[in-house]
């Protein structure tokens, strides 16, 4: 008797272990469907143009190009306890339209809600730079704590990145943030290219910029704790 209810004991334990230590299942969202820009607005610095003056879609891509700078940004917003994964490529068809010939974009996030459209609104980007992306650039005041320090608030502010795992121009690239609770990871085709704490943007939307050069981009998936 007295084994059978050791063992009856052992079995429970066992049981309650395993379902203690299952991680929490995670909510995934497809924020760009690759058919149109439903779950999206955007803003640009000739508002009286359409969305189709600058985001044209291809095949399930997002292709941003065009004569004046602009912006996608997601009508939802998120906040602790999320990881956001975004695949882009720099676009190599001499044909499209752009500004310059300087590689330059981004992805931001924690844009606050409510914030005004405007070039370029308060968050954080994810500096998607020719020898510069994973770069942290915090805009409007937004401050992190880097390696102990904070940073100085700022209309814009570079946190330089740890390294640099950017794939030659047209091939794709996945980039990664990972924010808990004010801890902000990204992470560049699998590495972890910058880190920071304690950031003062806590909640916000999503952006995809164009800067003035042709990026494309798809698979904008974010997953959220339930």
């Amino acid at each position: 008797m007295i084994k059978r209810l050791f063992s009856v004991i052992i079995t429970v334990l066992t049981a309650t272990t395993v379902f203690a230590t299952q991680p929490a299942k995670l909510k995934t969202i497809t924020l760009f469907n690759g058919k149109d820009l439903k779950g999206w607005h955007s803003y640009s610095a000739q508002q009286t143009k359409p969305d189709t003056a600058l985001f044209h879609i291809d095949n399930g891509t997002l292709k941003a190009y065009g004569k004046y700078q602009g912006y996608i940004i997601s009508d939802r917003s998120f906040k602790d306890g999320y990881k956001l994964s975004v695949n882009f490529r720099w676009n190599t068809d001499s044909t499209a339209a752009r500004i310059n010939n300087k590689r330059n974009s981004g992805v931001m996030y924690n844009v606050p809600t409510g914030y005004p459209d405007g070039l370029w609104p308060r968050g954080i980007q994810f500096q998607i730079k020719e020898n510069a992306t994973g770069d942290f650039i915090l805009l409007k005041d937004v401050t992190l704590k880097i390696n102990g320090k904070a940073t100085e608030p700022g209309k814009s502010v570079t946190a330089k990145r740890m390294k640099d795992t950017e794939k030659p121009v047209g091939e794709w690239n996945q980039l990664e943030v990972v924010y808990d609770h004010g801890h902000c990871t990204q992470r560049l085709n699998g590495e972890v290219v910058n880190e920071g704490f304690e950031s003062s943007a806590t909640e916000g939307r999503i952006m995809l910029l164009f800067e003035g050069f042709p990026i494309d981009f798809r698979n904008v998936i974010i997953s959220t704790l339930p």
